[in-house]
């Protein structure tokens, strides 16, 4: 394998770095060392800069406001940008652009992504996913969320539920039993709804840091255009599997960058507070280097199938899996250096807060803690790890199915066989 980028992709990071060398102070950091009243207008102003240089959306043809960047130009641009500490291209807009624009330009029609795809760009649109419900997490075909045809308007009800953004977003691509009489893969719909109407009410779920970074949202009668359905009618099961596809996309080339640094802090914990020497602690390390690494190289696999053209595959199950993992034993692990007295770091600083001491946020208890709790759903969340495992039995080493519930268990089969 040949690591090495040709000349030409080489130039173009040059080019990349230039231009944060031009938007970003001679001492920066990281968005994470600023102030924390600092961050949030920072980051609402590097979209504009990047809005303005078409880099918000670079991979995006120059016809609907992107920079129509190769997929090599796309990993590099993400690579200096994760190297710098800023939000890459698209990452804070993660459901309007990396989700659901790069789905609409997939599958929408003319009419919707013109009037979409800009509405995406100038933050007009402030997109939500609307997935899971209560009976349908791990099991998203068990959705229930009904769509009925209404004249020229759909009328939904029912709910989503651990809804991210929903409390700042303004629309959210859903989910629908349009047709109940379908088999359950069958009968789903992809909808484009407005969150800024009666019907829809959003109700955050607090976790035990006191955040709420995911919410319930029910729907009484709520409506949306007839035209709003992404892709065919009962078709929508088609259109989310394309959306998970861009969801663990060309981040994963360098997703490895964050959780680099992230050890990089770990070890500084171990430093300061002289357990470098304890053999335990050095068996972690190794641990979480062995796992930075297998992710640096899963992402050039990913790599690899961005530059043949193709979208991730099952595969992707695999970076899902490790990540997730290692944020929960790292982050647990460094609150075990700091023993009980840690504890008394975590406050009012980390509510809300960016998270993960990677990047440039401040490698502090408080931090740690906070990232503690957030990785306790990374094993749930976007596919839960039981999932993840049977993706990759089955679709990428060919096992057979797991046996449902109906059907006994593992060792029952063994015995009947």
């Amino acid at each position: 394998m040949d690591l090495t980028y040709p000349a030409a992709a080489e130039t173009f990071r040059e080019k990349v770095r230039a231009f944060l060398d031009e938007h970003l102070p001679s001492n920066w950091e990281g968005v994470g060392a600023l102030p924390r009243d600092q961050r949030g207008p920072f980051v609402e102003e590097w979209r504009k800069t990047l809005r303005a240089a078409s880099l918000l959306a670079p991979h995006w043809p120059a016809e609907y406001g992107g920079s129509g960047l190769t997929n090599l130009e796309h990993v590099i641009l993400n690579e200096e940008f994760a190297a710098r500490g800023v939000p890459t291209a698209g990452s804070n807009d993660g459901f309007s652009i990396s989700m659901v624009g790069n789905t609409i330009l997939h599958w929408g029609t003319e009419e919707q992504r013109n009037h979409f795809i800009p509405r995406i760009l100038d933050g007009v649109d402030v997109w939500c996913q609307g997935y899971s419900e209560p009976n349908a997490g791990s099991d998203l075909a068990n959705l229930g969320l009904k769509a009925e045809l209404d004249g020229d308007e759909w009328v939904i009800n029912g709910q989503k539920t651990w809804t991210s953004a929903a409390t700042t977003a303004n629309m959210i691509f859903a989910l629908c039993r349009t047709d109940p009489d379908s088999p359950k893969h069958k009968g789903i719909s992809f909808l484009l709804v407005p969150m800024d109407q009666p019907g829809v009410d959003v109700r955050p779920i607090f976790d035990m840091g006191g955040q709420s970074h995911v919410n319930e949202v029910f729907f009484e009668d709520a409506r949306t255009p007839r035209e709003n359905v992404l892709g065919e009618v009962n078709g929508g099961w088609a259109v989310a599997n394309t959306l998970l596809g861009f969801e663990r996309g060309v981040g994963a080339t360098v997703q490895y960058l964050a959780f680099e640094k992230e050890l990089e802090n770990f070890i500084e914990l171990a430093r300061r507070y002289d357990r470098l020497g304890d053999p335990a602690v050095r068996q972690q390390i190794a641990k979480f280097h062995t796992v930075v690494e297998v992710m640096r190289y899963r992402g050039y696999q990913v790599l690899t199938t961005f530059l043949a053209g193709d979208r991730p595959g099952p595969e992707s199950s695999i970076n899902k899996l490790w990540w997730s993992v290692f944020h929960q034993e790292i982050s647990s692990a460094a609150l075990a250096l700091a023993g009980p007295g840690g504890q008394i770091g975590f406050g009012e600083e980390t509510r809300g807060g960016i998270g993960a001491p990677s990047l440039g946020t401040p490698n502090t208890i408080a931090n740690w803690m906070n990232t503690f709790f957030v990785a306790r759903a990374g094993t749930i969340y976007a596919g839960s790890s039981e999932v993840q495992k049977g993706i990759i039995g089955e679709r990428v080493l060919g096992l057979p199915k797991e046996p449902r519930a109906d059907e006994g268990s593992w060792r029952d089969t063994q015995r009947l066989g």
